[in-house]
């Protein structure tokens, strides 16, 4: 997997000791993009710590967040949800006032083994990436991109939006489905299931299953929404 300057092809190219960013709500896949606004004195000096180092951080749900459905203020101390994504800092900007702007580039998913110690108010963790997505692979025939093309056909219409389909034609399968799940408008639980699914196949058809319900209720209940 390349990120902006550095490759990691093997788990050896990755930290065991990550920072964490815990964020209800949020999506990064691998090969995924994600704009942060950074803000909270720790998480600037998380993000310090990170440019002066390996620039890696750890995305990852609050386990709360994702039992109830919402996206919740985090405090800091709650649980984390098992399975997260590893981001590399490709870009960053100072706002001159103590903010950074910074975009993370998926690497690969990981899983927490255990919390380590904190460091300038910040959460670390022991992780096992999963290492299959270090390396190129080939799932991506396996994807059913009509079926994912036609959903979001009918999430376009419901929402009355339009799509710039000329990109769409000429994206990849595995850029298709991350940025259509990064993207999606869903709430904490399905974020963490479009991350848990096994592989690119399973992904898209989550995603599709989600939308699918969500627009028979929109449609059952039209003050509902897509949530």
């Amino acid at each position: 997997m390349k990120a902006g300057n550095a490759t990691y092809l093997k788990p050896g190219h990755i930290p065991t000791i990550v920072p964490v960013f815990p964020l209800s709500g949020a999506l990064l896949l691998p090969g995924g993009q994600m704009p942060l606004n950074i803000f909270e004195p720790r998480y600037v000096a998380m993000i310090d710590d990170a440019l002066c180092g390996d620039r890696v951080i750890a995305m990852v749900q609050p386990r709360t967040a994702v039992a109830n459905g919402e996206v919740e203020a985090e405090d800091g101390d709650e649980p984390l949800c098992e399975v997260g994504c590893l981001g590399r800092i490709t870009a960053f900007q100072e706002s001159g006032d103590g903010r950074y702007s910074v975009n993370l580039t998926g690497i690969c998913r990981y899983r927490i083994l255990s919390e380590a110690s904190p460091k300038s108010g910040y959460r670390r963790c022991e992780i096992a990436v999963f290492a299959s997505e270090l390396t190129d692979n080939d799932d991506e025939a396996e994807v059913d991109r009509e079926a994912l093309l036609e959903t979001f056909r009918k999430y376009l219409k419901a929402n009355e939006m339009e799509a710039d389909w000329n990109s769409i034609r000429r994206a990849s399968n595995s850029t298709l489905v991350t940025a259509l799940c990064m993207m999606s408008p869903y709430g904490p639980a399905e974020k963490q299931a479009l991350l848990e699914a096994g592989d690119l196949k399973t992904r898209a058809e989550t995603l599709i299953a989600i939308t699918e319900i969500a627009l028979a209720r929109a449609s059952a209940d039209p003050g509902a929404g897509l949530q």
